[in-house]
């Protein structure tokens, strides 16, 4: 019987199935639209590093045949085969996206889902409707992604932009539809496979006409020859080849050899892809303006009446001639620092910023009261009662936590005086953290005030939090911290380490002496903790003292 998956539900390829050799079914529709399913073979940056592992209708398979566009069949819109056994190395995750080809938005299609075959029985089904989606012109549905093993995940994001945008996303690059298609060295792969006299392979699965019929058996017996599937219309998707974005007059540059991956060079801000950075201006004077465009007024005057500073009647500022009304080198400039959405509920912005998908995983967060910088969707924020005894407890020992709840369907944005944010997933590990350092973690998550026993300091003690269960907290610190193993002779600051592993042994170690005290002068650092335990545990550190 297959496993009913719900968003953000993960699980080992191994505990699905002892195979190797997949069909991955998807069923995706709404009236009057029509949809571009692809795989995305990605590297551990999750970028799309060699094009020929994007596999569309342009490019049905990959060089080794580990990935496999096969069509249409038995009630799928799209399907794929893929062998896990067979992906190189660099590929570390299989992402399957749903695009719009056309207008429209995906919170018109219908009940659809992604699906996992095995050996003719189908172990594993993600479904999913348009009403868990609103204005997105793309979804990604589920990803294969190599943590040790291979393992899947039930994604269902959403993604504003077609196509073009999704590939950006991933380090891909598009060219232009208007640009004259250059004569290839070699037959590139076309939309369709070509016509088959014989049988399709046995892998395949019998068409939809004959419904129902059990799901595809790869290695099965030859079945009779199917009656040929109507061939999908013509689809006029970019091809990757060169940017999207305009570039400065220059000799044109010839495209890489198909099979061959593209390496794209990021821009600087400011710069757009594709051109050199421009030599700065003498101090104090002003850069001049982009070919074809007039140069903005001196500072000081004003332009002429009616129109934005700087900007030439009918011609958007910094925009060269012919290029699209939205600025191309606005959108290079701030294509470094567009938002992150990988799929996943937890995933870091930058080092300072950290975003949480509350449509995934099936409980709210709690998060430091005011961490919350911006949100989309439809959140709510709760005020987080400690009750009585933890108040009493959190004051008594230093660890009193403010917190709020985030609820609902939509991503938040967490930060706090541009700390360092680290996000550490638990899988029924426990982990002790300063409540000082902590800045959010999953609801799912249990947690309690643990006392760290002193030796040598009459009635003495130190306290920390200490987080158990399955889940993901986020922990801040001043700087990059250090994570050191535990070893017999480890000592830190009590002010400087922010988390240790729960399972150390940690006691209060202390160089308080008679003559110290007689007399005046010493080091500072009379009060340290000492840890010890078995091999792999450790301790965090941050270059800064609370």
């Amino acid at each position: 019987m297959a496993r009913e998956f719900q968003r953000g539900h993960k699980a080992k390829i191994s505990d699905l199935t002892p195979g190797t050799d997949l069909y991955v079914g998807v069923q995706i529709a709404a009236p009057g639209l029509t949809f571009d399913i692809s795989c995305f073979g990605l590297d551990a940056n999750e970028q799309l590093s060699d094009d020929r592992y994007f596999i569309f209708f342009n490019q049905p398979k990959s060089p080794e045949e580990s990935i496999q566009l096969l069509g249409a069949q038995s009630g799928d819109t799209e399907s794929f085969r893929v062998t896990l056994d067979r992906i190189p190395a660099a590929i570390q995750k299989l992402s399957f996206t749903a695009t719009l080809d056309g207008s429209g938005q995906m919170s018109q299609i219908g009940p659809g889902y992604i699906r996992i075959v095995a050996g003719g029985e189908e172990v594993v089904r993600y479904a999913f409707t348009g009403s868990e989606f609103t204005t997105e012109r793309a979804v990604m549905l589920g990803d294969f992604y190599l943590k040790d093993v291979w393992r899947f995940a039930a994604v269902g994001q959403g993604f504003d932009g077609g196509l073009d945008a999704l590939l950006k996303n991933f380090g891909g690059e598009v060219a232009e539809e208007e640009a004259p298609p250059a004569a290839a060295p070699a037959a590139a792969p076309g939309f369709a496979p070509p016509a088959q006299a014989a049988a399709p392979p046995a892998f395949g699965a019998p068409p939809a006409a004959q419904a129902p019929q059990p799901a595809p058996s790869f290695g099965a017996p030859p079945a009779p020859t199917p009656s040929p599937a109507p061939q999908q219309p013509m689809h006029a998707a970019p091809t990757i080849a060169a940017p999207l974005a305009p570039q400065t007059p220059q000799a044109p540059q010839a495209p890489s050899p198909y099979g061959q991956p593209h390496q794209p060079q990021q821009p600087q801000f400011g710069q757009v892809p594709g051109q050199g950075a421009p030599p700065a201006p003498p101090f104090g004077q002003q850069a001049p303006a982009p070919y074809g465009q007039q140069a903005p007024a001196p500072y000081g005057q004003q332009p002429p009446v009616g129109m934005p500073p700087g900007v030439p009647q009918g011609m958007p500022q910094g925009v060269p001639q012919g290029a699209p009304a939205t600025g191309a080198g606005l959108q290079a400039a701030l294509q470094p620092y567009k938002e992150a959405a990988t799929g996943q509920r937890w995933t870091p912005q930058n080092q300072q910023l950290m975003r949480v998908d509350l449509t995934m995983g099936g409980s709210g967060v709690l998060a430091r009261q005011g961490s919350m910088v911006m949100y989309q969707g439809k959140v709510d924020f709760g005020y987080k009662s400690a009750g009585f005894v933890g108040r009493a407890v959190g004051n008594a020992t230093g660890q009193e936590m403010q917190l709020m709840r985030c609820t609902g369907r939509g991503q938040v944005f967490l930060a706090e005086e541009g700390s360092h944010l680290h996000p550490i997933e638990l899988q029924g590990g426990a982990i002790c953290v300063s409540a000082e350092s902590v800045l959010a973690f999953d609801e799912s998550l249990q947690y309690e005030v643990r006392r760290v026993e002193g030796h040598g300091i009459p009635g003495g003690a130190l306290f920390t939090m200490q987080f158990q269960g399955t889940g993901t907290v986020i922990v801040k610190t001043h700087g990059t911290p250090v994570v050191l193993p535990v070893t017999p002779t480890t000592f830190a600051d009590c002010n400087a380490v922010v988390a240790w592993s729960a399972a150390s042994q940690v006691i209060v170690s202390t160089q308080v002496r008679l003559r110290r005290n007689a007399y005046p002068g010493h080091s500072g650092e009379t009060v340290n903790l000492q840890f010890r335990g078995a091999p792999g545990n450790f301790i965090v550190v941050q270059p800064y003292e609370v």
